[in-house]
């Protein structure tokens, strides 16, 4: 069942537009990852998402219901974690936890309890009684994300929650992340990390200019670049010439020519290398360098738009 369904999703500021028509769903027990570099209209997506940015176009709906900034019944069922915590640093986490938790409209004694719980799922037990202004940046982020869940959301909103924490405190937030899908919750991790994507998420959007480039499984979209290891050569001279020599390989697939040299797919990159090179240096083109990307999620960004995931 899709907990999370958009469509359409678009907003402009002034004449940018920064996201495009997004679509996509989210089902339960299932992490989907926006992947793309920072400005890629990740934030903005995930704001409009949990309704606090409006949007020029385009509906989401959560639980099967649309959803509307204003719309209390659907909001009940988001748990949205910001990228930079929202919390006081003069109180104990479990103190902010409680009063957060009393905005909810949990009582007293519940809201102590659940407090307790989302403590003891990030990791924070032993840290729960410790003004948060004496929390490191990588446990500021996990009281965070416990903030997020004391409303025991269906769909958890996760905005870059690594961005600049400690192993340890990444390592937290994953386990937590898959004790909640384990238990059905619906989460939506924004990232511009690849190897976070390849790790933690069930499919992964791809999202690049506010658009969506391509989404599926690893898998999947691995299959665009034909599982074929990505050549990357920077060249001068005829760069035409080399990459009709490059086609005339039999193991290349797609040769391209760019602004500084040629990139092709090919099977077994590293064995076909000398003739890659024979090939190019055939035609009176000087090469530079040479680049070999195995497949991965970083191959497919770079054969989608171009560039690499965090230019």
């Amino acid at each position: 069942m899709a907990v999370l369904e958009v469509s359409g999703l678009c907003k402009s500021f002034g004449e940018t537009l920064a996201v495009d028509g997004l679509g996509f769903s989210v089902g339960e027990g299932e992490t989907y990852g926006l992947l793309g570099p920072n400005g890629a209209g990740k934030t903005t997506a995930i704001s409009m998402i949990a309704g606090v940015l409006g949007r020029d176009g385009g509906e989401v709906r959560v639980g099967g219901q649309r959803h509307h900034p204003a719309g209390r019944r659907t909001k009940a069922m988001i748990g949205y974690v910001p990228q930079e915590p929202a919390l006081y640093p003069d109180l104990t986490g479990r103190r902010n936890l409680r009063f957060f938790a009393r905005l909810h409209g949990l009582a007293r004694e519940e809201a102590g309890r659940r407090a307790a719980e989302v403590l003891e799922l990030v990791g924070l037990t032993g840290r729960g009684d410790d003004l948060v202004g004496t929390y490191s940046g990588g446990m500021a982020r996990r009281l965070n994300i416990a903030a997020g869940l004391l409303n025991r959301p269906r769909l958890l909103i996760l905005d870059e929650p690594t961005a600049g924490v400690d192993p340890q405190s990444r390592n937290a937030i994953f386990d937590a992340v898959r004790r909640l899908t384990a238990d059905g919750v619906a989460v939506l991790y924004t990232t511009h990390y690849m190897e976070e994507a390849e790790r933690l998420c069930d499919r992964v959007g791809i999202l690049d200019g506010g658009r969506m480039r391509a989404e599926g499984t690893r898998r999947e979209l691995v299959a665009l670049v034909g599982e074929r290891d990505q050549v990357t050569l920077r060249a001068e001279g005829d760069l035409g010439a080399a990459v009709r020599a490059l086609a005339a390989i039999a193991e290349a697939g797609e040769v391209s020519e760019r602004e500084d040299g040629v990139e092709l797919l090919v099977r077994d990159a590293r064995a076909v290398l000398p003739r890659i090179l024979a090939a190019v240096t055939g035609t009176g083109a000087s090469v530079g360098s040479v680049e070999v990307r195995e497949p991965d999620l970083e191959a497919v960004f770079l054969h989608l738009t171009g560039r690499a995931l965090r230019d």
